[in-house]
């Protein structure tokens, strides 16, 4: 399990976009989740859509990903520091299946499909109520920053 304080020691985002709330489950190198407690008062919502508000679909793709960099980090023992970044490689496979909404708690499930050669591959889906919105492959290496950035 991770709180929000152990989060942040490991992710470089900040306010406003820190994605993830808490992880709940971590077995290292094999899967993680967690989730995120979807709310009226994200500075998303205000422009999409004011009227009918929904989560960006990149945005749910992003908290996977930060889903899986904290499953990376600890699979590796890696504390990460303002210079270690856990890049996006590819994103395959999206599907969006259902609208998040404000009040929603946005479950998030990653699992380790493969590494080799420093990249990562991850398959995961987000959910809400037990119902998958969101599907996703996402491929990422980790990268110290200025060393071939």
């Amino acid at each position: 399990m991770m709180d929000i304080h152990q989060i942040l020691k490991q992710l470089p985002h900040r306010y406003p976009f820190v994605l993830v709330d808490r992880i709940t489950e971590i077995e290292k190198g094999k899967f993680i989740k967690g989730y995120k407690n979807v709310s009226i008062n994200e500075p998303f919502f205000v422009g999409h859509f004011p009227y009918h508000p929904v989560m960006p679909g990149v945005l749910i793709v992003e908290a996977l990903a930060q889903t899986a960099a904290l499953l990376g980090f600890d699979t590796l023992g890696v504390t990460p520091d303002d210079k270690t970044l856990f890049y996006f490689a590819s994103i395959d496979g999206v599907r969006f299946k259902k609208p998040v909404s404000p009040g929603d708690q946005l479950w998030l499930e990653m699992r380790v499909d493969r590494v080799r050669s420093g990249m990562w591959k991850f398959k995961g889906q987000a959910s809400v109520d037990g119902e998958v919105v969101t599907e996703a492959e996402i491929m990422c290496t980790i990268r110290r920053v200025g060393e071939g950035d």
